[in-house]
């Protein structure tokens, strides 16, 4: 992998997500399959906030859950040269604080508790459409039709308790490969994502309740967003904020409508 261009960029987005607070809602986002400029640094910061039925783990088997979860994650992504095509790596690690109730198997179980949960790593490349370009370069870039494919892993480095039903974590590895497809139509960008993400067992299940090695079937995902674009000078209208992005970046970048919608 090649730099291309000099000069260090960063870009700062703050995102408030009022109904989608569980870590498990960042594993997709709108604009995944984009360009930017080579050598770029984003860093992201979001809060979610969730009441109901809802945990950490959405695969556990509960029943009349009454949960109240805080959630913030921290984000940081650069943009890279991958054999000439653009790329992105990226590591989003996320916390949360959960309070409430629920029943397993008819039992109730009450749990109040915060850490980190599980971390995730991700590395996308666009094969079409969206060439490495330099900074300079990319002043003349405008988007048409991105191909891409990506590869996420999460790790079981989080918060967790054997002895605990619900927990932050969800001690186990999980993979997702997925391909994506991004189209501009004038001002509006339509991107479509599909996804498939294999999960490790959980061997350290519920110990207070016996123990007993936990498995996760295979998932499959298909997600679609669509985005507004603005002019560059354009007010900001949308829930981001810039901080230091080169100019280049104004035109491309700026968010102010976001779709996302999940099958």
């Amino acid at each position: 992998m090649g730099r291309r261009g000099s000069g260090a960029y960063f870009v700062l987005v703050v995102a408030l997500a009022a109904a989608a607070a569980r870590a498990a809602a960042q594993d997709i986002e709108p604009r995944s399959y984009s360009n930017a400029p080579v050598g770029v640094n984003f860093a992201v910061a979001g809060y979610g906030y969730a009441d109901g039925g809802v945990a950490a783990d959405p695969s556990l088997p509960l029943t009349n859950a009454e949960i109240k979860v805080h959630s913030a994650f921290l984000a940081y992504a650069r943009s890279l040269d991958v054999f000439g095509r653009s790329g992105k790596f990226d590591v989003l690690l996320p916390y949360a604080w959960l309070k409430g109730t629920a029943e397993l198997a008819g039992q109730p179980h009450e749990r109040e508790v915060s850490g980190f949960g599980d971390p995730k790593f991700r590395f996308t490349v666009n094969f079409y459409g969206a060439p490495a370009l330099s900074l300079k370069e990319f002043a003349s870039y405008r988007q048409d039709l991105i191909v891409g494919a990506s590869l996420q892993v999460s790790a079981p480095w989080g918060q967790y308790d054997s002895s605990k039903l619900v927990n932050i974590g969800t001690n186990r590895w999980s993979a997702k490969p997925e391909l994506g497809v991004s189209k501009a139509w004038g001002s509006w960008i339509t991107e479509l994502a599909a996804g498939v993400t294999f999960y490790s067992d959980n061997k350290d299940f519920f110990s207070a309740a016996g123990g007993a090695s936990r498995t996760r079937s295979t998932r499959c995902r298909l997600m679609s967003s669509t985005t507004c674009l603005r002019a560059s000078g354009s007010p900001w209208t949308g829930p981001t904020t810039r901080a230091g992005a080169p100019p280049s970046m104004a035109s491309p970048a700026m968010t102010c409508r976001r779709t996302p919608a999940w099958a």
